[in-house]
């Protein structure tokens, strides 16, 4: 009995097995990570950021809680990490869609990057990055119509938007938006069409 049990720990520090042992390893404690992700050291914070990252899914709960009471500068490391995640942070697009109006033009700017970087999976914030079209902070209204183009079609919502600013003026981030909202090819001339009436 005790020999077999000599074999068994033998070949559990088998490098060939050594991978299975680990399986049973802890999972990365998401509240350590964030806690890191604030640290004055670069080091500190940049590989609590790059081990979110790799977490993705698991983590966005996390994240979507510190972007909607995290200080300001935590609020945009939040959306600067759900950025970094892509499409694997859909589940904070309601809560990145609300955080469009925050008085802080840095934050809305890294918000709507945030859903820029989703692609279709930001579908449900096209209302809100449709309203971050009249932002009074030109990063922001530009930020927001590369958003909606990375969203493409499921955007068609916003197209009325769109196409009323292109009516003041040229704007080439609206432009292309309007054309991957209606699938056509990069530079393909867009009819506006009749004038919608304006918005109250």
């Amino acid at each position: 009995m005790r020999a077999a049990r000599v074999v068994a720990i033998v070949a559990c520090l088998s490098p060939v097995v050594l991978p299975a042992c680990r399986s049973k390893e802890e999972k990365p404690d998401v509240g350590r990570l964030l806690t890191e992700m604030r640290s004055a050291d670069t080091k500190v914070s940049g590989e609590a950021r790059l081990k979110l990252l790799q977490l993705g899914e698991p983590a966005v709960p996390a994240l979507a809680e510190m972007l909607r009471s995290g200080s300001g500068p935590d609020r945009i490391a939040a959306a600067n990490t759900l950025w970094g995640m892509g499409d694997r942070g859909r589940a904070a697009v309601p809560d990145l869609a609300a955080t469009l109006v925050d008085p802080d033009p840095d934050l809305r700017v890294a918000v709507a990057m945030a859903l820029q970087n989703m692609g279709a999976s930001a579908a449900p914030a096209t209302l809100e990055l449709a309203a971050a079209i009249k932002d009074s902070d030109v990063r922001v209204r530009q930020a927001a119509a590369k958003a909606l183009g990375a969203i493409g079609p499921p955007a068609a919502a916003a197209l009325p938007t769109l196409t009323r600013v292109l009516r003041r003026g040229s704007w080439p981030e609206a432009e292309e938006a309007v054309r991957r909202i209606r699938g056509l090819s990069p530079g393909a001339p867009i009819e506006l069409g009749p004038a919608e009436p304006e918005e109250p």
